[in-house]
């Protein structure tokens, strides 16, 4: 099948679930109100609560949720087939990750723009808020972990890339310099930014970068340990200054490289006409994960994502200007992550094989699969971009600058949200000596992800992905379907239709609750006895909140019975 055909249906189907479910969204079930006042004019503080054009800060909000995430699960998941891999992400971005962004976003500015986990407190109980500050402290460790070992294996593979990504940190840094001292519009100097880091990529070329000299072969200082501990350095450092001398002009050049790297893959796509050689639906291997349930918790993101609630309900919501521009910085914004997800599976299964037997080759098994899953979208995009007339070995660290410069944006926001989070628990446990040392916060953020990361095992995949990912995505899932619960509870109460939230609910709450006794089973089994413990954790900690939840549905549908108006609003 000719892959353009697939972009064009997809496309068609992306449109009509903003153009008409997410209308549905905004009118019936969240009732979105342009005469609200929202916390960023309520309280604008210059800092963090500033009113924020849409598009600007949809460009924010699309930066920091699209990482790396919806490029690597898909580019696993079409082990089992492109056809059940595409399916989930196209029902899965109009149908769950439309409604979990753009309800976290509602939700969270309806009170003073607070937290999805402080969310849990007001809308279920103060058990609730504990248990979820403690899923989004296991899962923001998973996340820093997994993205660190993906940029440390893509500096190995592409040594020449590693430059342009080192210079892009001053050059973010001269920008919001020069924007912050000028106070001129970000359009210009962003645009001078990703063009001066695409001419860097000629610089890469001849001068790579490898820390092979000076690394072990084995034990703990190996070549991608060294960058592991590099890169987790630097985000202690990144997290702790202000979001405007790096933060946000990192994200203004990576937002451009989103669509660029979107336009590339849908141009190389048309002029290439290439197809579709992989099978639509492949036989599962003996040894290997079912589809059902893993394919869900494989493509964490690009179908929907825990992490997008922290990212929504953290900073979007303090810069949103008016509450109707939600439908757009949300729902488009979970599209604008299903397209990339889109482009994954086209990489991975029109870009770098020619016939059907490459491609069986290239996934022979699901070790094979996912420990090549980042290299298979790499070399799949530099196919694309060569069918521009982009020479392939400059189209290799181009591919490759996009996908870390993708990871690097989340490991930074990550890092930052994770202080936040051992704040607040420490707060909650009455632990001053870390909620108010934001130094003592950081090194926590850093140091349990970075022993994670380093931990050996995980078989031909290697660690992250032959483990590390499947507790990864299990627990990212799991946070979506907790701040689905927190959405649909709310709806209730305010004695609107709930089933658009609950039945995305029921369904990530029963495919992640299955993955995770999967994976517990498997972890004993293996003898993960780091990784069979946190499983466990996890899965406790989930059914108790679950069980909160359903207990606040259950008291909030008996509330619409009552005679009365409507539950009013915080006060502003």
């Amino acid at each position: 099948m000719p892959a353009i055909v697939v972009v064009l249906v997809v496309a068609v189907l992306f449109y009509l679930g903003y153009r008409y479910y997410s209308s549905y969204l905004a009118k019936k079930v969240y009732a979105v109100d342009a005469a609200f006042v929202t916390p960023a004019h309520s309280m604008r503080d210059g800092v963090d609560f500033v009113p924020t054009n849409k598009h600007v800060l949809f460009g924010h909000h699309f930066t920091s949720v699209a990482g790396a995430a919806p490029i690597v699960g898909p580019a696993i998941a079409v082990f089992w087939g492109w056809g059940p891999a595409l399916a989930w992400v196209v029902l899965g971005t109009i149908f769950a990750a439309g409604v979990h962004d753009f309800g976290s976003l509602v939700v969270s500015v309806r009170h003073r723009a607070k937290s999805i986990g402080t969310l849990a407190r007001d809308v279920i109980n103060k058990r609730a808020r504990t248990l979820f500050l403690l899923i989004i402290f296991f899962l923001l460790t998973l996340v820093n972990a997994v993205f660190a070992v993906v940029i440390g294996n893509l500096f190995i593979a592409t040594p020449e890339a590693v430059l342009p990504i080192l210079l892009e940190i001053p050059l973010a840094i001269g920008i919001g310099q020069y924007i912050y001292r000028t106070r001129s519009a970000a359009l210009v100097p962003s645009i001078v930014g990703v063009i001066l880091l695409y001419a860097s990529i000629l610089l890469g070329q001849e001068l790579p970068i490898s820390l092979a000299g000076i690394a072990a072969e084995d034990g703990l200082f190996t070549e991608r340990n060294l960058w592991v501990i590099f890169l987790f350095a630097y985000t202690f450092i990144a997290s702790r200054i202000p979001v405007w001398v790096l933060l946000q002009p990192r994200d203004y050049i990576n937002s451009h490289q989103l669509f660029i790297a979107l336009g590339v893959i849908g141009l190389g796509v048309a002029i290439g006409w290439d197809r579709i050689v992989a099978p639509a639906f492949n036989d599962t291997p003996e040894g290997s994960p079912n589809w059902f349930p893993f394919l869900f918790i494989t493509i964490a993101c690009g179908a929907i994502s825990g992490f997008h609630s922290l990212v929504s309900s953290g900073t979007t919501s303090k810069q949103l200007d008016k509450e109707t521009d939600a439908r757009y910085v949300g729902y488009v914004g979970a599209v604008g992550e299903g397209s990339l997800a889109l482009g994954s599976i086209l990489a991975c299964t029109a870009g770098i094989v020619a016939t059907t037997a490459d491609w069986e080759a290239a996934y022979r098994d699901f070790s094979t699969a996912s420990g090549d899953a980042t290299s298979n979208f790499v070399n799949g995009v530099a196919h694309f971009a060569s069918n521009l007339g982009i020479a392939n070995s400059i189209a290799v660290i181009f591919a490759a600058v996009v996908v870390i410069s993708f990871a690097a944006t989340t490991m930074d926001t990550g890092v930052r949200l994770q202080r936040y989070i051992v704040q607040e628990i420490a707060d909650i446990a009455g632990a001053r000596v870390v909620s108010r040392n934001v130094t003592l916060a950081t090194t926590i953020a850093v140091v349990v992800p970075l022993v994670m990361a380093l931990l050996p095992g995980g078989g031909d995949a290697g660690y992250t992905f032959g483990v590390l990912w499947q507790l990864f995505g299990t627990t990212n899932q799991l946070t979506a379907g907790l701040a689905l619960a927190v959405i649909a509870v709310w709806v209730t109460k305010k004695r609107r239709n709930p089933v658009a939230v609950l039945v995305p609910l029921v369904f990530l709450l029963a495919m992640t609750s299955w993955a995770l006794i999967e994976n517990l089973r498997n972890f004993v089994d293996e003898g993960q006895w780091v990784l069979a413990p946190l499983d466990a954790i996890i899965f406790v900690l989930a059914v108790w909140l679950i069980v909160e939840a359903a207990l606040a549905m259950r008291r909030a549908w008996a509330g619409r019975a009552e005679v009365g108006e409507p539950e009013r609003e915080p006060e502003r």
